[in-house]
């Protein structure tokens, strides 16, 4: 999706520069050390001292179900209030960066029949800080990340049977055209 996105950009350029950055090291053993890719470029941005309007991490955006009940959640109150079928994308944040995750979604929503849902929260909630988006945090950055929310939805998540004819590339292109519309608008 990165490489459909740039395309994207170079045929009609956002008002502001936008970095496109692929990341190494993210599953364990590196996930949470320094070595993940995306702390090692938020150290850079902190080190340059980078002004960035915030970070937008693509964090499994393929698996999609319109079944019910194909979407599951780490709590009883979360399952209450969002969706039951896995059939949206998911703008995730942490609490206290309710203006950035409300910018991104306000961009998305409605580009595409996408359905998306947003969600802040405190970093204990499980999943929260699940992907890249974690490492910018710890340095002032606005940071979230765009998901289908991964093993909430995927049965199969890192599993063998995990396999590119399970994703749903329709869809995955509907997020693509949606976060470069958002990057239109920020």
């Amino acid at each position: 999706y990165l490489r459909n996105l740039a395309y994207l950009l170079g045929r009609e350029a956002p008002r502001r520069e936008i970095e496109l950055v692929a990341y190494v090291l993210e599953e364990p053993p590196f996930f949470g050390t320094p070595l993940m890719g995306s702390a090692v470029h938020a150290a850079s941005l902190s080190r340059e001292k980078e002004q960035i309007a915030g970070v937008i991490v693509l964090e499994m955006v393929g698996c999609f179900s319109d079944a019910r009940g194909s979407q599951a959640y780490p709590s009883l109150l979360l399952k209450l209030i969002y969706p039951r079928r896995g059939n949206f994308i998911a703008v995730v944040g942490r609490w206290d960066q309710g203006t950035w995750i409300k910018r991104v979604k306000a961009g998305m929503k409605g580009t595409t029949d996408l359905p998306v849902w947003s969600m802040r929260a405190p970093t204990f909630v499980p999943g929260m800080d699940f992907s890249d988006h974690r490492n910018y945090w710890p340095l002032g950055i606005d940071a979230l990340m765009i998901t289908d929310t991964a093993f909430y939805r995927n049965r199969a998540y890192h599993e063998k049977d995990d396999t590119a004819d399970r994703l749903d590339y329709g869809r995955m292109s509907k997020v693509v055209i949606a976060v470069y519309e958002a990057l239109k608008t920020i």
